[in-house]
């Protein structure tokens, strides 16, 4: 049970989210290549606005805008699960590997299938949660020691070196596409975000719906998770399956959000230990946050690169990595 302190801290840090979240939402929206008043805002929104206004807004930016919240969302969310059930304060998607077998299937769909939106809508998800899936069973298997389960250490050692071959193997088959569909594959390894239709928030809303409240009802048996083995089982979990379960949630939201935002890392490493440092350890309080954190960082790293180098823009997923990979080194030294 928390005290009040830490009920009021809480309160503080989720309503201080969230405030944040919505200005970075008004200035993304704001902001690019074809920028928008406060007041030419505020009349779009109301149905005011001009034809031109109208296809910035409710076109363009918007869908984009949901996309990289949503996506942030659901890496966040991600890395929290797997840091708790592996115990590794390390684990994130992007850095196990999760994210490039989720990357290969979507080369492999792009080298067998046409590329249409609609068709995204319901198959490319698929896709690469099959990737994904298959690409944590192989790190799983690779990690598993007999008589000691899995070595945090040796988890991101392999998840690093699968994440390089899957990588790799990726840019060959990309060498097989024609001009058109590698541009766009490149463009999705460097983690820009694409899905600017509504039939891409269509496509990753759904899971984000579903599972994160998901994950947020087994917050409990996350808690669980996160202690020593022998204490699970003695309360009553059943650990080999609650652990299977929520991998392949982690799996299946991770996988569904770089499906239709390109190859973003770092966002599952970086929200969970922003929100665990404060809001303190308990899943029913810092996975919500963790969410927010995310959507906030992705969505803040897109906005910033499309206005650095406008029009053409940074990916969004270059801002992350130039964020997260020091990150990443000051934790590894920390845990060293």
């Amino acid at each position: 049970m928390m005290n009040a302190q830490q009920i009021k801290r809480v309160r503080v840090t989720t309503i201080a989210a969230i405030l944040l979240l919505i200005a970075v939402f008004i200035i993304s929206v704001a902001t690019g290549f074809a920028s928008l008043t406060p007041s030419e805002l505020f009349r779009t929104i109301m149905g005011q606005g001009t034809p031109r206004e109208n296809l910035i807004l409710f076109e363009f930016r918007l869908p984009r805008i949901i996309v990289a919240i949503l996506a942030g969302m659901g890496l966040a969310v991600s890395g929290a699960i797997l840091q708790s059930i592996t115990k590794n304060s390390l684990s994130d998607p992007g850095i196990l590997g999760i994210n490039a077998g989720a990357g290969l299937m979507v080369v492999v769909y792009i080298m067998f299938f046409t590329v249409e939106t609609t068709s995204f809508l319901y198959v490319l998800p698929l896709f690469a949660l099959f990737g994904g899936m298959l690409t944590a069973f192989v790190i799983y298997i690779m990690s598993y020691i007999k008589g000691e389960g899995v070595e945090p250490t040796r988890l991101v050692l392999v998840g690093v070196g699968l994440a390089a071959a899957l990588y790799g193997a990726t840019l060959t088959l990309s060498t097989r596409l024609d001009m058109e569909d590698y541009s766009f594959m490149a463009n999705w390894m460097a983690g820009r975000i694409w899905g600017d239709d509504w039939t891409f928030v269509l496509s990753l809303l759904p899971w984000i719906l579903l599972l994160i409240p998901y994950t947020i009802f087994k917050s409990n048996v996350l808690n669980t998770l996160n202690l020593h083995e022998n204490v699970s089982v003695g309360v009553g979990v059943n650990v080999s399956r609650e652990r299977i379960l929520l991998i392949m949630v982690s799996v299946a939201l991770a996988s569904a959000s770089v499906a239709v935002s390109g190859g973003i890392a770092f966002v599952g490493l970086m929200a969970p230990h922003i929100a665990r440092s404060l809001v303190g350890p308990r899943h029913q309080v810092f996975l919500p946050v963790a969410a927010l954190i995310g959507g906030i960082l992705l969505l803040t790293a897109d906005t910033i690169g499309r206005v650095v180098l406008d029009p053409s823009g940074i990916p969004a997923g270059i801002i992350v990595t130039i964020i997260g990979a020091p990150y990443f080194m000051y934790l590894l030294a920390r845990k060293n």
